[in-house]
């Protein structure tokens, strides 16, 4: 058995192309998770899936575990009815030290400089009550692997003391910023008292899994829901009909080899 992780951004209207990368519009979401609904599929939350991956626990057939990254405020807006509405829990990574402001760190990146609202305190706090869960992604979003020591702690440890004190309870989970990390990295994120840490590789996710190298599946605004759906069958971010082709092509050439031997 393996278990997808779907990772989202933006819910929200995207203005150029570099946005749409990130930010999928409330209507292509809430299509998305209709299909998995219809497919059979149901999202379960981070604490069952971490305890499913050290064989603690069994998740029906069709699992898959739903996060988003950044915390912007649209998840807020657009996301968390249609999940309610589903009985799907879901987990947002937040940058502790902007709650309530804007994603700063991607005016350098986004060609048109633009930046969004994240989540306020208050619309974290009626998300839980709607099943969402919240763990950090650290307290300013950096590249965590050219940090110096002092900055790597301050950023690890920190998110976590910020959130403890804003929610009320440990936090225990950490998805890096861009999805970089080296051994360096991951050494620091266990030594912050972190016990999983989430990748943005895409591929599977099974028993013993590492749990400071999972891996999620990139969800973009232009997927459809038949995009999603081959992304989630085939374990990567490439949901077009060429992976589709490029993958059975393998698949053949494989056997055609060990025929031979």
């Amino acid at each position: 058995m393996r278990i997808p992780i779907l990772m989202y951004h933006r819910v929200g209207t995207a203005c150029n192309h570099w946005e749409r990368r990130y930010c999928i519009s409330p209507g292509m979401f809430e299509k998305h998770m209709r299909s998995l609904s219809t497919r059979g599929m149901q999202a379960c939350s981070l604490d069952d899936f971490i305890a499913w991956i050290n064989e603690k626990k069994q998740l029906p057939e069709g699992s898959f575990l739903l996060t988003f990254d950044d915390g912007f405020k649209g998840v807020y807006e657009h996301a968390a009815s249609v999940l309610q509405d589903l009985g799907w829990p879901a987990t947002v990574f937040l940058v502790s030290q902007l709650i309530g402001k804007e994603d700063v760190w991607s005016q350098g990146e986004n060609p048109s400089g633009a930046t969004y609202p994240l989540l306020s305190i208050d619309q974290i706090n009626a998300m839980r009550k709607a099943g969402f869960t919240f763990h950090s992604h650290t307290r300013m979003h950096p590249d965590l692997t050219i940090l110096s020591d002092d900055q790597l702690a301050a950023e690890l440890e920190g998110s976590r003391i910020d959130l403890k004190e804003l929610l009320n309870e440990e936090v225990r989970y950490l998805a890096y910023p861009y999805g970089r990390y080296n051994e360096h990295v991951l050494k620091a994120a266990q030594a912050a008292g972190y016990e999983a840490a989430f990748s943005t590789q895409p591929g599977f996710n099974r028993h013993g899994v590492d749990p400071f190298r999972i891996r999620r599946l990139d969800i973009s605004g232009t997927d459809t829901p038949g995009m999603l759906a081959r992304k989630i069958r085939y374990g990567c971010n490439d949901g077009s009909w060429r992976q589709t082709f490029r993958y059975y092509e393998g698949r053949m050439r494989d056997k055609l080899i060990s025929g031979t031997k």
